[in-house]
């Protein structure tokens, strides 16, 4: 008889599949502080959970008999992933549930700033009968969706409907798919020249923190109007209030903010054009019973050894596998972190080549690695759980391959990243004594460490390019580390990979972009 504690507010006909078994006890027992839980949480091989409880490392110590920890939502920064991972404890949410809802809530919130009903709405109940509320129609109006996921896919299905031409703008929305859904691609730039409403549907990274600020709004054509209902800080708020006030945007509607709850002094919440709810995207009925019903099915599939989905850590390797592949995972994570960087496109093809002591390994825990360093960057939620799920789920094929040819090193990861536009290759190894190695880009040979701040410099190889390159760098205090030149013939293109001290400024970035025979800059972080 497997036990399993329901320590937050958790819908009973959600998880009605657990009450159900006969192979399974369920306890709902909410409130409880963490001393309470590590009392009791030996007794259970399952804990449930939503946002409230807050699961530890002291916690989970505790739980000798934890096998799966469910949260019934998205998010797990309630839970310590990493502790759950040393534990063996798998971590599972339900990515899925509260698609719909979130969705509906933009079109409710996009229609609501349209018609201005909230407003009308506080006017009339105060007994104002005040009809100069004079609104604008989806029809014919172009929306404009930053991030094509689940939910930007499903708000774009409706907006067709509605008569609206969509432009959609994801680094992973390809071509293809972009026509079969009706959405013509578009950059953050262009969104903003050419949307009448703008929706949001990205994570919160730092590429998409600010992914819409001054640049933005200075773009835009005046009367345009921007839904959050994602995640507060994609969106400049205190730059929004300025385009309101200049009389860019006309309206706005929030259910995210950068911290929350606000501040009671926040802008938003007196200001007469911006409608404001307090985070409800997955506040249905429908969405509640949906997480915990995915969750629960998982949690039977996990506690009967039974395939699973959703997991957001590490699943059980093999001893053996795993003692030969951990060394790489950095290695792997961070190759991918590289390409993911510099790669321009959508992703459609990622190859990876294991050469040399990996050739004769089951090295697909080590490819989740490499994948989730691809993507990294632009998916919030991706582990090296559901990195092939995601990147599957958007178009891109995965081949893997070995070889015996390994140019002389005892192993090598290679990885080419295809995209529409390129394609782009890293190497790299580990190396006695000196550890994770880059030693190829492209066709040029390198030897640096996959570590800190890099600078990427594509370049013609002319005289005199690497000291203008340190002059400008010193002059702005941006010390250099190490320094890597690679070439393949005199004169011809060449590389060079920087390792500075802290990231160089933007403007400092652009000016090195304007020197002669310099072709690309890339500043990039490991």
């Amino acid at each position: 008889m497997y036990k399993v504690l329901v320590s937050d507010p958790i819908s009973d006909m959600g998880i009605q599949m657990l009450y159900d078994a006969a192979d399974v006890e369920v306890v709902k027992q909410s409130g409880l502080s963490e001393d309470e839980l590590i009392a009791i949480i030996g007794e259970y091989d399952a804990l449930l959970v939503r946002s409230q409880t807050k699961v530890t490392e002291k916690i989970m110590n505790a739980g000798t008999k934890l096998k799966v920890i469910g949260r019934a939502g998205v998010g797990v920064d309630n839970i310590d992933l990493e502790a759950a991972t040393k534990r063996g404890i798998i971590v599972i949410n339900a990515p899925d549930g509260n698609t719909i809802a979130t969705c509906e809530l933009t079109f409710a919130m996009m229609m609501a700033t349209a018609r201005m009903i909230p407003q009308a709405y506080k006017k009339t109940v105060g007994g104002e009968w005040d009809r100069k509320f004079i609104g604008v129609e989806l029809r014919n109006k172009t929306l404009g969706i930053l991030g094509m996921g689940r939910i930007g896919s499903e708000v774009a299905k409706r907006a067709k409907v509605f008569g609206m031409e969509v432009i959609g703008y994801d680094p992973f929305l390809t071509e293809e798919r972009a026509e079969k859904m009706g959405v013509k691609l578009g950059t953050v730039n262009e969104i903003a020249a050419q949307a009448d409403f703008i929706t949001v549907h990205t994570p919160l990274t730092p590429e998409t923190r600010h992914l819409i600020s001054k640049t933005q709004f200075e773009l835009m054509k005046p009367g345009i109007r921007l839904i959050n209902c994602a995640r507060g800080g994609i969106i400049d708020e205190l730059a929004l209030v300025e385009a309101i006030d200049q009389g860019i945007v006309a309206g706005a509607a929030f259910d995210v903010f950068e911290v929350e709850p606000p501040a009671k002094d926040h802008p938003f919440l007196t200001n007469p054009k911006v409608i404001v709810t307090p985070h409800l995207g997955a506040s249905t009925i429908e969405a509640q019973e949906n997480v915990a019903i995915d969750v629960s099915e998982e949690v039977l599939h996990i506690l009967r050894n039974e395939p699973f989905k959703n997991a957001v850590n590490m699943p059980p390797v093999p001893a053996d596998v795993l003692n030969k592949l951990q060394p790489y995972f950095g290695l792997g994570e961070k190759i991918g972190s590289v390409l993911g960087q510099i790669a321009q496109g959508a992703v459609s093809e990622i190859v990876v080549n294991y050469a040399g002591d990996l050739m004769d390994v089951d090295t697909s825990p080590l490819t989740r690695y490499i994948v989730k360093g691809i993507f990294q960057n632009q998916l919030e939620s991706i582990n090296i759980i559901n990195a092939m799920h995601l990147a599957k789920s958007r178009g891109v094929n995965i081949v893997v391959q070995s070889s015996n040819a390994s140019n002389s090193f005892t192993n090598l990861v290679t990885v080419t990243v295809k995209t529409k536009q390129e394609e782009k290759t890293l190497a790299g190894t580990l190396l006695a004594g000196f550890g994770e190695r880059i030693v190829r880009i492209d066709q040029y040979p390198v030897d640096f460490a996959a570590e800190g701040n890099l600078l990427l410099i594509s370049h013609n190889d002319k005289p005199g390019i690497i000291g203008r390159v340190g002059t400008l760098l010193g002059s702005n205090q941006v010390n250099i580390a190490t320094m890597q030149v690679g070439r393949k013939v005199i004169g011809g293109s060449a590389i060079m990979v920087l390792t500075i001290d802290k990231p160089a400024p933007a403007e400092v970035l652009a000016e090195l972009t304007k020197q002669d025979e310099i072709v690309n800059v890339r500043a990039l972080t490991l």
